[in-house]
């Protein structure tokens, strides 16, 4: 677990952008790239739980696919995500959700219990868009008051980087023939 708890943070730097596209052509995806981003994402945003999840327009569903806290939010969990204020703003309309306290965590999510109980009071999740649609999400959590406006242009930023390991699980991609 990376716990950025005192304010070690940096802004992001034209070198973290170089080791995610370095990343992002390294055998092992997507594993390495996952890491990468969760790497550089610990030393500009900071975070206690870092989460990737990949959205299911179909079934309006998301699915866990990297966590560094396997032990409390394991690979393969699944959240439905219909009809509410968060899935508005994050899957249609592709804007950063920040909640900056436990109340905001509480008005948002089911698992509030759980994040309260792990000390988690602030939270940035970031849209993972490609053609226009939400593929999938960025969740960063931390104590109360953590993040700030600042941290969701570079968590954009930083998300960026996993549309591909994203797009290559969908069924409309997967498979498709590489552009010539």
């Amino acid at each position: 677990m990376r716990d950025t708890e005192a304010n070690t943070t940096r802004p992001l730097q034209l070198n973290d952008l170089q080791r995610l596209a370095r990343a992002m052509r390294e055998p092992a995806q997507p594993a390495t790239l996952f890491n990468a981003v969760a790497a550089v994402a610990a030393e500009t945003i900071g975070f206690r739980l870092f989460t990737i999840m990949a959205y299911d327009a179909r079934n309006h569903e998301v699915e866990r696919i990297f966590t560094n806290m396997p032990e409390i939010y394991p690979i393969g969990g699944r959240k439905t995500k219909r009809d509410t204020a968060w899935a508005t703003q994050i899957l249609h309309d592709l804007r950063p959700f920040r909640g900056e306290t436990a109340h905001d965590i509480r008005r948002a999510f089911d698992d509030h219990v759980t994040m309260a109980n792990m000390g988690l009071g602030s939270i940035l999740n970031i849209p993972i868009a490609y053609d226009g649609e939400c593929i999938g999400t960025m969740n960063l959590t931390h104590v109360e008051h953590w993040y700030k406006r600042e941290h969701e242009d570079t968590g954009v930023l930083l998300g960026s980087f996993l549309a591909p390991a994203l797009v290559s699980r969908m069924p409309l991609y997967a498979g498709k023939e590489p552009c010539s």
